[in-house]
């Protein structure tokens, strides 16, 4: 009987032990979010914070407990946060970040603690960050393509890039490289630039004087309207094409003038107006606006609200289907919903139409962008 009360005794000291995920099953479902509130990053972390105010509070009947905690754009902050997730929030969900850096370190976190992650941010999936997580924004491949297409539909053929100096702008240099080149795109000049600068202009007179005939910008946020601003100064007339990380009214407000003619790719959430009655992105899209702006103003809206309300657009899928064999608080539960990301199918959201696999784990064709442009100080379709 002593054996078998110590041993019982060392199996409960194992599971309180911290870092362990909980055993035990609860009657809420815990999601843990870590977006950059403060920081360089906080124009696009405080949209996301703002959507969690629209989002529902309890699915198939189980309330959703939601703890989000300021990682500033730092992945060490970031990987701090995941990591009380796990050992204290024992979380069934993990949701960030809002830039790639630290949404790379919650979805190591994530995956080696085995619990499901939403990046909030286009970020590298290899395969030790594949089991576990999905991302919601559209992969760089898919924005990259629509954008070089716009390209060579206007006779450019060389391009100046600017971008961050980081995982980011990496990720844009090497799409560029793998889509655009073979289309028959040159880069004749790249600059870098760090998220907290606050001046480009050493980098942007380079890229006059190379004279592409069409510059990239990779950056994000209302830091993409730095070189946005700083090259019309400098009397660039060519066409500037940014990424969906600038896709916000923040970009606008900030740049002025110089967002006139802009072009953009986006997801549907920044225009679901415009969309076709068919889209099944139009009717997710039009209840975020609709209730964001209602909240926050006219012209508020955000691409990256779309991606934190977006979680709980699938979350609406997969937690009915995982509760049917799981519950929440258990291992069992989170691999029902790390199942569930794959079974269910055709899930629509603001952002795009998500149909996840094994290896695919971003989930989106070519409903999940458009292309804008910005006239008379506001975001039309491009064409």
């Amino acid at each position: 009987m002593k054996k078998s009360t110590l041993a019982a005794a060392a199996l409960a000291a194992a599971i309180a032990l911290p870092g362990a995920p909980a055993m035990a099953q609860t009657n809420e479902i815990t999601i843990g979010i870590s977006i950059s509130t403060t920081g360089p990053a906080a124009a696009l972390g405080i949209p996301e914070r703002n959507a969690l105010d629209f989002v529902p509070k309890e699915i198939g009947g189980v309330p959703l407990k939601l703890i989000v905690l300021d990682d500033g754009g730092d992945p060490t902050a970031a990987t701090t946060n995941a990591r009380r997730f796990v050992t204290e929030s024992k979380a069934d969900i993990i949701m960030g970040s809002c830039t790639t850096p630290p949404t790379i370190a919650v979805s190591t976190v994530a995956n080696e603690a085995g619990i499901p992650h939403f990046g909030l941010a286009p970020f590298p999936i290899n395969e030790a960050r594949m089991k576990w997580s999905v991302d919601l924004p559209q992969s760089i491949p898919i924005m990259g393509k629509v954008l070089y297409e716009h390209m060579k539909a206007h006779n450019i053929k060389t391009v100046g890039y600017i971008g961050y100096s980081d995982s980011y702008g990496d990720l844009w240099v090497n799409d560029f490289k793998a889509q655009a080149v073979p289309m028959g795109l040159t880069m004749i000049d790249e600059e870098r630039f760090a998220r907290p600068d606050t001046s480009v202009a050493g980098q942007v007179l380079k890229l006059v004087a190379a004279n592409p005939d069409a510059i990239l910008v990779g950056a994000s946020g209302t830091a993409a309207a730095l070189p946005q601003s700083a090259l019309r100064e400098r009397g660039y007339k060519g066409l500037i094409y940014q990424t969906h990380g600038a896709a916000s009214m923040d970009f606008i407000r900030i740049a002025g003038a110089a967002a006139e003619g802009v072009i953009m790719a986006s997801g549907p959430v920044m225009s679901p107006e415009t969309q076709p009655d068919s889209a099944l992105t139009k009717k997710p899209g039009l209840a975020l606006n609709t209730a964001y702006e209602a909240k926050y103003g006219a012209n508020s809206r955000s691409q990256f609200a779309g991606h934190s309300y977006d979680a709980f657009e699938v979350l609406k899928r997969v937690v009915p289907t995982a509760l049917k064999t799981a519950k929440p608080g258990t291992p069992e539960f989170r691999e029902a919903i790390r199942q569930a990301f794959i079974s269910e199918k055709e899930i629509a959201a603001t952002q795009g139409v998500y149909n996840w696999t094994e290896k695919d784990r971003y989930g989106l064709d070519d409903r999940s962008r458009i292309l804008l442009t910005v006239k008379d100080g506001k975001y039309v379709p491009a064409m």
